[in-house]
């Protein structure tokens, strides 16, 4: 029997660890490196990374270095595939719209995971928010905008006074913003996306700078948000 808080299983758990560290690292990564984050000897993190690579979840370079296979695209496809699928249209008018990446982001225990993605088309420079990033959903303006959608007495005990009156004041004007919170010098707009059926989620763009306030880009979220809504919902 395995100690209470263990994983059933140590194998796969240190596989499904490995997929996050690549996923976290958003670089490909040398063997030696997995091996160091995951706290094991080469020759285990290798044994690993072969199955991995014999199912395509992970792939290595000419150099050896291990990044995410083509795979994990796939099956991150089937999550959520219908708000996937009516989301990445409105995500894309809004990306090319107002020139910054939009993003559809979704509560994962006490994490805000990024399902979805767009960068804009013609943008000079826009900021990356690959799928499958995740921070804590009590950073940034996403993890605002999903703890709207939650009863107080379910968040986590790290949420302060100074969150929840940020919070307060999300639920107050329909919008979250967030300035340094979760990437240096990037800023972020935020709307709640409540669906039937589905966990807590937010519509957000990501931005260094912009000649539009907040309140602006928050009503095109909020339009696309409405979009999606009624589709899903009927």
């Amino acid at each position: 029997m395995a100690e209470p808080g263990s994983p059933a299983s140590q194998t796969l758990s240190r596989g499904i660890r490995i997929l996050e560290i690549l996923a976290d690292a958003r670089r490909p990564l040398a063997i030696d490196e997995i091996a160091t984050r995951l706290e094991v000897h080469r020759s285990i993190a290798y044994r690993l990374l072969r199955t991995l690579e014999d199912h395509r979840l992970v792939g290595r370079d000419a150099a050896g270095a291990v990044s995410l296979g083509a795979r994990m695209a796939a099956l991150a496809a089937g999550v959520a595939h219908d708000l996937q699928a009516e989301a990445l249209p409105e995500l894309t008018a809004v990306a090319n719209e107002l020139g910054m990446t939009c993003f559809l982001a979704v509560l994962d225990g006490e994490e805000c995971i990024t399902l979805a993605s767009i960068e804009p088309r013609h943008a000079v420079a826009s900021v990356a928010q690959h799928p499958g990033a995740r921070h804590p959903v009590t950073v940034g303006a996403p993890g605002k905008a999903i703890l709207t959608q939650i009863p107080e007495s379910e968040w986590s005990p790290h949420v302060g006074a100074r969150l929840r009156a940020e919070v307060e004041t999300t639920n107050r004007r329909g919008y979250a913003i967030s300035h340094d919170e979760v990437i240096p010098t990037v800023q972020s707009v935020a709307v709640p996306l409540t669906l039937r059926g589905h966990r807590p989620a937010a519509i957000a763009v990501i931005h260094v700078a912009t000649s539009l306030d907040d309140a602006e880009i928050a009503a095109r979220l909020r339009r696309s948000a409405s979009v999606i809504r009624e589709a899903l919902d009927g």
